[in-house]
């Protein structure tokens, strides 16, 4: 069967290219659903060392998408559940290192080719079955997601066992996402949002107190802190985080810079405090998400909030339409109905 993928060749253009597509013990699913990420825009708008992108380009982007299965040998599935696909794609197996983390492991629309295809040819074990009925507005970005939950779960295992107070630095996605889960995976501890944006701040009504950054009392003291700002912002906020945070806290590093971010080791070590960094996540992240999403529907609920701009991409040019109107938003995420 011949399949078409849509590659990003060079910075704001797209072609068509014709591959066959195997009838392998792969399943083959046709997506619905996909998420655009600000990785995805780092691409689309050449803002990557170019050197990055000579070697990367041509590729297809997306690696945030929910899709129908039309066909799996295996059996693990029926045709027509609906899934949502996993970009991280491990090749190795390794007892120590999650497979996130594995330098072998590939990446949809970073080191292989993402889910902007008329069909996706992936390995039943990089699925999972979606809940009847959910959004898939809001499934679309369940990889996003997942990312909150592996930070948080990471965190649960290395940070101390005072828990009363975690901050969460940023307002966009991430925060939004983190906070929100913090809120239910910990329910008995009092979570605080700090941001930049006092019109954002006021969609984290789940947080129990919110402050601008240039607002926070001196006196404001947290047990843990989970950063979610990224670029130009990571310095400031992680230093704010190490100003307010008790001595032995955790500090959970999500935000992504493009440049090395100055740290004040100085103060890291005069209070022993702990700082660790989480990217990706794996198939485990995607079930427990998976298992929230049942247990608290109101999670999907709350979602819904950050689902911005909601794209019909029927042809070629609703591909370029669908970046230019993410580039242009000013929160949340814009998810392509994918019709092509």
């Amino acid at each position: 069967m011949i399949n078409t993928i849509y590659r990003l060749s060079a910075p704001r253009r797209f072609e068509i290219d014709f591959e066959d597509i195997s009838f392998s013990n792969n399943c083959i699913v046709r997506p619905t659903h996909l998420s655009i990420c600000n990785a995805d825009q780092r691409y689309y708008q050449g803002t990557r060392d170019a050197k990055v992108l000579k070697q990367k380009l041509p590729m297809a982007l997306i690696h945030e998408g929910v899709g129908e299965v039309v066909y799996d040998k295996s059996g693990t599935f029926n045709v027509g559940d609906k899934v949502v696909m996993i970009p991280n794609i491990p090749t190795q197996e390794d007892d120590i290192i999650a497979e996130n983390y594995r330098e072998s492991s590939k990446f949809s629309a970073s080191s292989s080719d993402g889910f902007m295809q008329e069909l996706v040819e992936i390995s039943p074990q990089r699925l999972v079955r979606l809940p009847n009925n959910i959004n898939l507005d809001v499934a679309a970005f369940t990889e996003i997601v997942s990312v909150s939950v592996h930070a948080i779960t990471r965190f649960m295992d290395i940070a101390h066992e005072r828990r009363n107070t975690i901050g969460v630095w940023g307002d966009g996605n991430l925060a939004f996402i983190t906070s929100l889960f913090i809120k239910k995976m910990m329910p008995d501890t009092k979570v605080c949002v700090f941001g930049i944006s006092r019109e954002k701040l006021y969609d984290f009504s789940f947080a129990d107190e919110t402050y601008l950054t240039t607002e926070v009392p001196e006196t404001l003291r947290i047990d843990h802190a989970f950063e979610c700002v990224g670029s130009n912002g990571s310095p400031v906020a992680i230093e704010q985080i190490i100003k307010h945070i008790h001595p032995e806290g955790t500090i959970a590093i999500l935000g992504v810079s493009e440049y090395p971010v100055p740290v004040n080791t100085r103060m890291i070590l005069e209070k022993g405090l702990r700082m660790f960094g989480t990217s990706r996540s794996g198939r485990a992240d995607f079930e427990k998400t998976i298992e929230l999403y049942k247990k608290h529907p109101e999670i999907v609920r709350y979602l819904t909030r950050i689902v911005g701009n909601v794209v019909e991409v029927k042809n070629y040019a609703d591909i370029s339409n669908a970046f230019e109107q993410d580039i242009r938003k000013i929160f949340g995420k814009t998810v392509m109905h994918w019709n092509i």
